[in-house]
């Protein structure tokens, strides 16, 4: 058994009737490298097709390439060949399956729109160029054609090299379209303007843009991918993109892309389903693997090498040509399972290490995250819920290499302590036990909300404790109990899933005030409309309601874990539980959490073992500023004494429902 093997059983002795499987993805990955990069370049070099395919204007000339090796004719036609083919626009087949056209500068001009006649034995079709960097949509008929795109004023970086900070991240996940308050597609420039600065005063150092990647269906909230090259044109042009990264690098935010790597439209103009007139030049084409059941999209063969070297320099395309710092990849557990991990069980480590297993995916992924660290100080994250051990650990100790993995269990657990349990009935070993449940050689990025549980069909949390009276009784000194609750919640689950976190937390835009809105985007079944499709931050900024003063605790509960460095230990240790009295303690970074999650039991006097010999109240979500019902004094200090057996205590009141946070004070 190797070495690599050895490292993660180390960490698991559980794995070790599996050590045979972890010897085998190790040869594999190193296998399918050195088939990539015949032990001859880098992985980084392999991933270059960015820099050859497309359209490139280059030396005084245009110049495009692509690669079709079941196509028999390849033209470009558009608006300056009168969308006709014609024989000056017709490609070269020159080998491996690649075509090429050369044309004179004034062949083409920047802003006009095009596409491929694709011919193939039998048949032929129009298609958008696999690598377009630019694709937009006719308003008339809603189909989409690449653009050329060679703007004369290019854009100029202000910050060349950004380099983000070694910090676990504090992530703020938006969407640019849905991120304005008005019913319409909101812009980059317009996000760059109105909403980055909200993110900047709330603290968050990291910022997740979703749905950048072109897709036909603006509803599919950006998961129905078509040209994997080409920013959405919808937000706005590829310079505005690139001012917004600028900007959210000048206020030293980093920022992620929501990369979808996990399958693709089957639109067939727009997308790659047979680009050169087969089903299989990038995706699996026969059996279940031939298209998604529940997405019904098409799934990419990741044992093609060709396959693989497009999907690299995607990546390697976004670091270079936007100066994207990372990368959260999307429907992980789907590429990892041949059933897609849809009503799989996890509970036995078995049914990780059967032949349910893609282990070409598992190698693809391996192999997309060791290109990412050789392109610089990039972050990787995977959105998995099965859970598969080694997933997030070190290339080194035998595991797939992600940075991080988003702990999906935690909404889950939250949502159903919502729902299915009276408050009083909360057991505080079990919310601590759920928080914390993670290998604990991975890092785990948890969250209370992200969009998924704001889509449309479910509810966020806040909307499940206070319904209706979201939108009658939100003012503040006018809430009804069903309001307290919900606002006394909100803050403390909050408070809790940062503070128990493995190395970093999520928010997605708008839950931190308690958005009242679901999301639900413009199709047939509500009359196309934007209602549902944007945030009102109206609500946050108007200091007479509630939302305002979640909006604070929020931004106070960040500053305080950034300030005092709180996330920089591993995690958070427990000092104190008390299921009966529903009371919670926890020490992280010196810094002390108490939790009094009951309803209705406030304690006077109530002891908390602790090291240090006097401590600051320094948050405390009861607090009238954030909404509270201010019944513990600003600033106040508590001083330890030791008790008959010796252990040392600090004596303070509990309000029902209240989180504090307390630091040593000298």
């Amino acid at each position: 058994m190797s070495n690599t093997a050895l490292n993660i059983l180390h960490h698991d002795p559980y794995l070790t009737p599996f050590g045979w499987f972890f010897d085998d993805f190790r040869r594999a990955c190193l296998a399918m490298e050195q088939r990539l990069t015949q032990e001859r370049i880098t992985l980084k070099e392999f991933a270059n097709a960015h820099h050859y395919l497309g359209l490139r204007y280059e030396d005084g000339q245009w110049v495009f390439r692509e690669w079709a090796p079941s196509a028999t004719d390849i033209y470009l036609i558009g608006e300056f060949s009168d969308w006709k083919e014609r024989e000056e626009y017709k490609c070269k087949r020159i080998h491996d399956g690649l075509w090429e056209l050369f044309l004179p500068k004034d062949a083409l001009v920047h802003g006009q729109l095009y596409r491929l006649s694709m011919h193939w034995s039998g048949g032929q079709g129009l298609r958008i160029p696999a690598y377009t960097k630019r694709a937009v949509q006719s308003s008339l008929t809603n189909e989409f054609d690449a653009q050329v795109w060679c703007p004369e004023n290019q854009y100029e970086w202000k910050i060349e090299n950004f380099s983000r900070k070694n910090e676990c991240p504090l992530i703020y996940e938006v969407h640019i379209g849905m991120s304005g308050e008005e019913p319409r597609i909101s812009s980059y420039k317009e996000f760059t303007e109105n909403i980055l600065p909200r993110i900047v005063k709330g603290g968050y150092n990291a910022i997740q843009i979703m749905a950048v990647q072109e897709h036909p269906y603006y509803g599919s909230f950006g998961y129905q991918v078509s040209n994997f090259f080409a920013p959405s044109s919808r937000f706005g042009t590829p310079e505005e993109l690139k001012e917004l990264i600028d900007t959210v690098h000048a206020n030293g935010i980093s920022v992620l892309l929501d990369i979808v790597h996990s399958h693709a439209v089957k639109n067939e103009i727009e997308g790659l389903s047979r680009f050169d007139g087969t089903y299989y030049q990038y995706f699996h084409d026969r059996g279940d693997r031939k298209q998604h059941p529940v997405w019904d999209s098409r799934l990419f063969n990741y044992g093609k090498p060709w396959v693989v070297k497009y999907l690299l320099s995607n990546l390697r395309y976004w670091v270079e040509e936007y100066k994207f710092d990372g990368f959260r990849f999307d429907g992980v557990t789907s590429m990892l399972y041949h059933d897609h991990g849809i009503g799989t069980s996890f509970g036995d480590y078995g049914n990780y290490f059967s032949g349910n297993l893609d282990k070409e995916a598992l190698v693809y992924l391996a192999l997309a995250n060791k290109l990412c660290h050789q392109l610089g100080n990039i972050i990787t994250i995977a959105e998995d819920v099965s859970g598969l051990p080694g997933l997030a650990g070190h290339e080194l100790d035998g595991g797939v290499g992600f940075d991080y993995r988003l702990g999906m269990g935690v909404p889950d657990f939250l949502g159903k302590l919502l729902e299915k349990q009276k408050d009083e009935e909360w057991s505080v070993d079990q919310i601590y036990y759920e928080l914390t449940n993670h290998r604990p050689e991975e890092k785990t990025i948890n969250y209370v909300e992200s969009h998924d549980q704001a889509l449309v069909g479910d509810k966020t949390f806040i909307f499940r404790m206070i319904d209706a009276d979201m939108y009658h009784n939100m003012g503040l000194g006018q809430g009804t109990l069903r309001v307290s609750r919900g606002v006394a919640l909100h803050k403390m689950l909050r408070l809790i899933t940062l503070t128990l976190c493995s190395y970093g937390y999520l928010n997605f835009m708008g839950n931190e005030f308690g958005h009242p809105e679901w999301i639900d985007f413009p199709r047939q079944g509500n009359g196309n409309s934007y209602q549902h499709a944007r945030r009102c931050w109206s609500l946050c900024d108007n200091e007479n309601l509630y939302y305002a003063k979640l909006a604070d605790f929020d931004e106070q509960m960040i500053s305080l874990f950034k300030k005092e460095h709180l996330l920089d230990v591993a995690q958070a240790n427990k000092i104190y539980a008390h299921c009966d009295d529903q009371v919670l303690a926890v020490e992280r970074g010196g810094a002390v959490f108490i939790f009094n999650f009951s309803p209705t039991k406030s304690y006077s006097d109530y002891g908390i073992p602790v090291n240090e010999k006097q401590y600051r109240l320094v948050l405390d979500s009861d607090n009238e500023k954030f909404g509270g019902h201010n019944r513990l004094a600003e600033n106040q200090i508590f001083y330890a004494s030791a008790g008959s057996d010796g252990i040392n205590r600090i004596q303070l009141y509990l309000p029902t429902r209240t989180g504090v946070v307390l630091l040593p004070s000298s």
